[in-house]
C-alpha cells in the first residue's frame, strides 16, 4: 500500500511540474523570437510548433506539450544566426 501511494504520489507531482514547465518554455520561444532574425521558414515552423504545445498545454496533456516545444526551441536554437 505505501509503495501504491508513493506511485501515485510521484505520478501526481509528475504532472504539475510538466504544467508549469509548459508557460516558461513558450515564453523562451516568445523571447528567442523576438531578440533574434530567423528566416520566414524557420518563424513559421515554430510558431506552429508553439500553437501545437500550447493547445496541447490547455488540453492538459503537458507531457506531449513539453516535447512539442521543446521541438521548437531545438530548432530555434540549431537556426540561431
Amino acid at each position: 500500500m505505501r509503495s501504491l501511494t508513493v506511485m501515485v504520489f510521484s505520478l501526481l507531482f509528475t504532472g504539475s511540474v510538466l504544467a508549469s514547465q509548459c508557460p516558461r518554455l513558450v515564453h523562451q520561444i516568445d523571447q528567442q523570437l523576438a531578440s533574434s532574425s530567423y528566416d520566414s521558414a524557420t518563424q513559421a515552423q515554430v510558431m506552429a510548433l508553439r500553437d501545437q504545445g500550447q493547445a496541447l498545454h490547455q488540453q492538459g496533456k503537458h507531457g506531449e506539450s513539453v516535447e512539442v516545444l521543446k521541438q521548437a526551441v531545438e530548432l530555434l536554437n540549431s537556426e540561431q544566426k
